[in-house]
C-alpha cells in the first residue's frame, strides 16, 4: 500500500488524532517521512490538523479519484493491483489496452477524470464531463476461451448494479447487454474489448462508465436514450473515490466466483436484476423490429433468449431491446 494510502487508512480507523509515534510505528517510517507524506496529502486538497503533543487528525478529504484514495477503501484480492489516475485522457479503455500489451498485471485498473473520445457500445461516444462520473477500465486476464469472454460483461453489470445499491438504497435494472437503468433511463454502460488467439484469451479490458454526479444541464442534447445519474436520482452527491472502490470490491467477489464456478450463478444473479425479466419485448436492428416475444434468459454465451408466440426461442445476437 502506498504510504499516503496508509496514513489515510490510519486516520479512517482512529476516533480523533493519530499520533506521530502511533504512524511512524506502524508504518515502519520516520517522522520526517510522514510529515512529508502529510504535506503531499494536504497539496492534493485534505485538511489535517496538526497539533503539538496529540498529533494529526484528518479533518476533511476532497472527491479526488486518486490511487492513495480509493486503496484505502480496497479489500480486493486481484482489483486494483495497480491503480493508475489521469487528469485527462481520449479513452481509459485505450490506455489499459496499451498498459496490457505492455504486460500490465491483472487487476490494473485505469481511471480518469474525464475523456475526450470516452467510447459506447456500436461506436457511439460516452459524454465524460470532468469531475463529476466514474470513467473506469480493467485489466483482466482470464484463463477462458475466447468465446466466454463476454461473459465477463455480465459482471461488470452485476457488480455495478449492486454497488448503487449499497451507496444510495436505489435498486437498478439492467438492460441487455450492457447497460445500467434506474427507473428507465441509463446510468452506466460497460464496453469491453478483448486480445485474444484463436484459443486463449490474452486480456480483456472491462471499460465502466457510471453517471455519479452529473446535473441534468451536462447531459448532451442529442442522446439517443434517456440518461441520469446517481445524484439526480438520490438528491445526494456521490464520493468518486469511495464509489469506485465499493465497485471495485464486488467485481473481486464476482470474478473470484466465476473463476471458481463459471458463469453460472452471475448469469442467474443478472436475469433476476434485468428489466425485461418476466416481460414482452422487441428486438429491432436498424430500427426494424426483428424479434418479439417474452424474456426467456440468457445462454451460456451472453446472448439474449426471447420465446415468440409459438414458443420457439430466439437467440439475439446483437441489436437494441425495448420493453413493451
Amino acid at each position: 500500500m502506498l504510504p499516503s494510502a496508509a496514513i489515510l487508512r490510519l486516520f479512517r480507523e482512529q476516533d480523533g488524532f493519530v499520533s506521530g509515534e502511533m504512524i511512524s510505528r506502524e508504518l515502519h517510517v520516520s517522522r520526517t517521512a510522514i510529515w512529508k507524506q502529510i504535506n503531499a496529502l494536504r497539496k492534493a486538497g485534505y485538511v489535517i490538523e496538526a497539533v503539538p503533543s496529540r498529533g494529526y487528525q484528518l479533518l476533511s478529504a476532497p472527491d479526488l479519484l486518486s490511487s492513495a484514495e480509493i486503496a484505502v477503501q480496497l479489500d480486493a484480492v486481484v482489483m486494483g493491483s495497480r491503480i493508475v489516475c489521469l487528469e485527462q485522457t481520449a479513452s481509459t479503455n485505450g490506455d489499459a489496452f496499451r498498459l496490457a500489451e505492455q504486460g500490465a498485471a491483472e487487476g490494473t485498473v485505469v481511471l480518469a477524470d474525464t475523456q475526450s473520445g470516452g467510447k459506447g457500445r456500436m461506436g457511439r461516444v460516452w459524454s465524460s464531463p470532468p469531475g463529476v462520473n466514474l470513467y473506469c477500465s480493467i485489466i483482466l486476464r482470464p484463463a477462458i476461451m475466447p468465446y466466454e469472454a463476454p461473459q465477463l460483461t455480465f459482471l461488470s453489470a452485476v457488480a455495478v448494479a449492486r454497488s448503487i445499491e449499497r451507496i444510495s438504497a436505489i435498486v437498478p435494472e439492467i438492460k441487455w447487454p450492457n447497460d445500467v437503468l434506474i427507473k428507465g433511463q441509463k446510468v452506466a454502460g460497460l464496453l469491453n474489448e478483448m486480445s485474444a488467439e484463436t484459443d486463449a484469451v490474452n486480456f480483456v479490458i472491462l471499460g465502466i462508465g457510471v453517471n455519479l454526479n452529473m446535473t441534468a444541464g451536462q447531459f448532451p442534447d442529442d442522446l439517443r436514450h434517456p440518461a441520469t445519474s446517481i445524484l439526480l436520482e438520490s438528491g445526494r452527491p456521490v464520493g468518486r473515490a469511495g464509489f469506485c472502490a465499493i465497485m471495485l470490491n464486488e467485481l473481486d467477489r464476482l470474478y473470484a466466483d466465476f473463476r471458481t464456478h463459471g458463469f453460472g450463478p452471475v448469469r442467474e444473479e443478472w436475469q433476476r436484476r434485468c428489466n425485461a425479466h418476466g416481460r414482452e419485448l422487441s428486438v429491432s436492428d436498424g430500427g426494424s423490429e426483428v424479434v418479439r416475444g417474452m424474456f426467456a434468459g440468457i445462454d451460456g454465451s451472453g446472448a439474449l433468449l426471447v420465446s415468440g408466440a409459438d414458443g420457439a426461442i430466439s437467440k439475439i445476437l446483437s441489436g437494441d431491446v425495448r420493453v413493451l
